[in-house]
């Protein structure tokens, strides 16, 4: 009887041929391995690790002895647990705030002035300075109406003092800070009106001609800007108004020296008034008349006589001008301590000229 192969070792055959060699091995599964090449030497794998014996064809696919699948359980059931809100902390005061800026805010943000949270908040975003800068406003003026009594040159070292911290505080007081080349432009225009002043024997042309060069210099250089152009409106702006005021500035050392001693004082009378604790129309009027009665002292031991009222009342007028432009939109202890101290006493300087030529 003849051994008739299966169907695919009929395939095989018909595609190989009769092989005696692969029927062996079919039979016996260890006759193969007398026909494979054998490797008697070791390699370094076999120093360092043992030799895997391979898995019995039958049982490679099992799972390892004693393994058992994992029950399924079913998640156990935790009541949630109440929490108690916790509320926000309260803002602290503005009045307790320390530094540049005021405290925290309720969104996180630390860098947000007093007058910027008022406006959120709905309140008014005015803050007027303390006694500190009204006290350091005090001693400038007495400092100008001292040194006017010395001479134009003496004069010159409170000046130049109150122009540099008007550049600088204007700068702060618009939010543009540190605007290091906006304030030293500003701060040399004020130098060189000065120096113009002392050589045209202190005659006005010289702040009108200074001022007129200074706002062409400070278009040209921000034209030459590369920023946005709103932003550059926004600097040029800012430069001419601080280059401007403090040129101004330059009037007291264009006025007469008595009219500078009683204007100055006025000043630094009025503002330490405008300090105290009253409500803002009772005040303005006192501060009026303490620059009058200041006008007065200060005008009877100068030739200026008891006209000096009217001067008094003139300089304290602009210096309150200044002392409210210094309460608004970016205040803060910087603001208040540049802006705050000088702005009274910049914006009182034309009224002393003006008025100083009036009375004679």
């Amino acid at each position: 009887m003849t051994n008739q192969p299966y169907e695919g070792q009929q395939g095989q055959q018909g595609q190989q041929g009769y092989d005696p060699y692969w029927q062996q091995a079919y039979e016996d599964p260890h006759a193969a391995q007398q026909y494979t090449q054998q490797w008697q030497g070791q390699t370094w794998e076999t120093q360092m690790h043992a030799p895997a014996a391979p898995a019995p064809a039958d049982t490679a696919y099992l799972p390892p002895q004693g393994y058992e699948p994992a029950a399924y359980q079913e998640p156990a059931y935790e009541e949630p647990v109440y929490q108690e809100p916790v509320s926000a902390p309260a803002p602290a005061p503005a009045a307790a705030s320390s530094g540049d800026y005021g405290p925290a805010t309720l969104g996180g943000n630390s860098r947000v002035t007093d007058a910027q949270r008022a406006r959120l908040e709905g309140r008014s975003p005015i803050i007027e300075p303390g006694m500190q800068p009204a006290a350091l406003t005090a001693v400038l003026g007495l400092l100008l109406a001292g040194a006017a009594a010395v001479g134009s040159y003496a004069l010159l070292v409170p000046l130049v003092l109150l122009q540099a911290v008007t550049a600088a505080g204007w700068f702060r007081l618009n939010g543009m800070w540190p605007a290091r080349q906006g304030i030293a432009l500003a701060f040399l225009g004020a130098v060189v009106a000065d120096v113009a002043l002392l050589a045209a024997d202190r005659s006005p042309a010289a702040i009108l001609g200074t001022l007129g060069v200074w706002v062409l210099l400070c278009l040209v250089l921000q034209l030459r800007s590369h920023a946005d152009p709103d932003t550059r409106m926004y600097g040029l702006m800012a430069t001419v108004a601080s280059s401007a005021l403090a040129i101004v500035a330059g009037g007291y050392l264009a006025a007469s020296a008595d009219a500078v001693s009683v204007g100055a004082a006025s000043v630094a009378v009025a503002v330490l008034a405008r300090a105290l604790p009253l409500p803002t129309a009772a005040s303005v009027v006192v501060s009026l008349l303490a620059a009058a009665g200041a006008g007065i002292a200060v005008g009877g031991m100068t030739g200026v006589g008891s006209e000096g009222a009217l001067l008094g009342v003139g300089a304290g007028a602009c210096a309150l001008i200044g002392h409210r432009v210094a309460s608004y939109d970016y205040p803060s202890r910087f603001v208040h301590f540049t802006a705050g101290v000088a702005l009274p006493l910049a914006a009182a300087a034309p009224a002393v000229y003006v008025l100083g030529r009036a009375l004679g």
